[in-house]
């Protein structure tokens, strides 16, 4: 079912499965027949853990998604609902247990259940106490869902606040979700031996760790550990990344479209099967769903690539495609004829997949070639550079006057800062007084709080470290191989990330051949080690110079030639537009 998940050294299906049977176990709790009414922004998530047949399994009969008024009916004996400990969905939960009880009079009574994921919460329940239904729930439980298993070297909490939460709101439960994944890690891989991190963050996620640890001293699972090191690293760590437009296959897809949960949603148009001699008065108005992961063997090869190079991968495929069904004018056994039908399913599949991805692949290209997209990647690569970035730039100064959305003002103007180590007072006050003006005043909340989270801030009297960390780090290559890439640069056709950058100087030479550089990131930076168990020391077999690392970065990066097997896990999959957008005040209305 999910084999994806295991097709490298570490099987990260034994984390869907221990995930899977938890769940598992709730839904057995609720003897009789059962409604699940989801939190919506839980479903995805879910979806990747247990499909509906499993749910269906255990008596699952109806679902419907938590909102205001009376609940659908249902003829079952349990209503669970799942649900994220917030204030605000306590008040729906009330006022759906209120009018369900009330219309229910004549109706058999129904058990009431609540599943909080990933954790109980007091304040909820209090909230649920002062509004008159804590005792109506059979039972009250939470499902430690932490780290989600994406693909087979990607995991994520999907916790969408998480740096709105530390770094304006000063709130660290999410560090806690952290540290808690990592000890749900150990638990089914082993003591992780090594710690390195860098960042305030970082070192609280280590230190509860840590303490964890000690106060589980003694009830340490025998296993001999499948991870060497653990490599925290903060957002704010390397700011830039994200803001920069990505420019792989799957990056270009969630720039564009939008990967949410493994699915994409595309323009039905370039999907539609016309037949011979039809018009197109029948095309789907419905958006194409596609599911994005390396079980789909095209993508797998594909993903990773710089879009430069997709089109003669694409092109390359179908002839292997085209050349392999040919070969049923060679068969002439009925030996050869069984076997070829027997590779047909395959075969069709492979060619449905190709359908779909050079499809996409013309939607992309469709962007890709346009002058806008060109003009803007210019100005990102310029300030990426150290080109102009301590003066207005007149390419967003004509975006702001064009009224372009929003969120891309903000990414430039958040760029040009984070690359000059913050703007002149007097080319920021500018740039907020064009947008305010341009905009609505409202928006003075966001730009508070781009200035409080580090991506927008006024230059001081301190001197600009980027170019430093840029030519020590190598963080900008010229003439960076888009087709036979030898540099993680690729990916964005020249700028290398900070964050893998600093994982590479890590595995090879180490942290203290740039400790002047690391003195320039914020925040400290750190290593720990893990006692492992006694009686695994002996045990434990040589990595054979391929450690698997589990690291909080920001994205996928093909590092193979580090001769490094990478796990990379984080709070939330982000891109430059998800992630602006979760600091804004009131985002729904931004987004054109």
């Amino acid at each position: 079912m999910a084999a994806h998940l295991s097709y490298g050294r570490v099987n990260l299906n034994i984390l869907r499965e221990a995930a899977r049977k938890e769940l598992r176990e709730f839904l057995d709790k609720c003897a009789g027949s059962k409604a699940i009414v989801w939190d919506e922004y839980l479903t995805g998530p879910f979806g990747l853990i247990a499909q509906y047949s499993l749910l269906k399994e255990h008596e699952v009969e109806k679902m419907f998604t938590l909102k205001s008024g009376r609940l659908p009916s249902a003829d079952v004996k349990n209503i669970i609902f799942f649900i994220r400990p917030r204030l605000e969905l306590m008040d729906i939960i009330a006022d759906n247990i209120f009018r369900q009880v009330y219309v229910d009079k004549l109706h058999p009574a129904r058990d009431f259940h609540i599943l909080f994921v990933p954790r109980r919460s007091m304040l909820c329940e209090q909230r649920l106490k002062e509004q008159g239904v804590l005792g109506s729930f059979v039972n009250i439980d939470e499902y430690i869902l932490d780290l989600i298993p994406f693909d087979g070297d990607l995991l994520s909490m999907e916790y969408e606040s998480a740096f709105r939460e530390c770094y304006l709101e000063n709130d660290q439960t999410s560090l806690y979700h952290t540290a808690k994944g990592l000890m749900t890690l150990q638990a089914l891989y082993g003591t992780i031996p090594q710690i390195f991190g860098k960042g305030d963050c970082a070192r609280h996620v280590a230190n509860m760790m840590l303490r964890m640890k000690r106060e589980f001293a003694g009830t340490q699972n025998q296993i001999l550990p499948v991870f060497d090191t653990v490599l925290l690293l903060d957002r704010n760590v390397d700011l830039l990344t994200p803001l920069a437009t990505q420019l792989t296959y799957e990056g270009l897809i969630d720039e564009i479209y939008g990967i949410n949960n493994g699915y994409v949603k595309l323009p039905p148009e370039k999907f539609a099967q016309k037949k011979q001699g039809e018009g197109s008065k029948d095309l789907p108005t419905e958006p194409k769903k596609l599911q994005l992961n390396s079980a789909e063997e095209l993508y797998a090869e594909i993903r990773d690539k710089n879009f430069n190079a997709v089109g003669a991968a694409l092109s390359k495929k179908a002839k292997i495609i085209s050349a392999a069904f040919e070969e049923r004018h060679n068969a002439k056994t009925v030996g050869e004829i069984k076997q070829f039908v027997s590779q047909l399913p395959h075969m069709q599949a492979a060619r449905s997949s190709l359908a779909n991805h050079t499809s996409v692949a013309e939607l992309i290209k469709d962007i890709t070639t346009s002058e806008a997209f060109f003009d803007n990647l210019t100005v990102e690569q310029e300030f990426m550079t150290g080109v102009d970035t301590d003066k207005v730039n007149t390419y967003i100064e004509d975006c702001i006057a064009q009224k372009d959305p929003l969120i891309k003002i903000l990414r430039l103007v958040s760029m040009q800062s984070v690359c000059n180590n913050g703007l002149k007072p007097k080319v920021l006050d500018y740039y907020k007084r064009e947008i305010l003006q341009t905009y609505g005043y409202e928006h003075i909340l966001t730009l508070n709080n781009l200035e409080k989270a580090g991506l927008l801030k006024p230059q001081t009297g301190s001197r600009n470290n980027y170019p430093t960390i840029r030519k020590t780090l190598k963080l900008w290559m010229e003439d960076a191989n888009e087709q036979n890439p030898n540099d993680i640069s690729y990916v964005y056709s020249g700028y290398a990330p900070l964050s893998i950058r600093l994982t590479q100087v890590l595995a090879r030479p180490g942290w203290r051949s740039i400790e002047e550089v690391l003195k320039m990131l914020p925040g400290p930076h750190f290593e720990e080690r893990q006692q492992l168990p006694s009686g695994l020391h002996k045990k434990r077999k040589p990595a054979g110079g391929k450690p698997n690392h589990a690291g909080f970065l920001p994205r996928r990066g093909d590092m193979e030639d580090s001769g490094m097997e990478y796990i990379i896990a984080t709070t939330k999959l982000i891109n430059g537009t998800t992630w602006i957008k979760s600091l804004m005040d009131r985002p729904e209305s931004q987004i054109p």
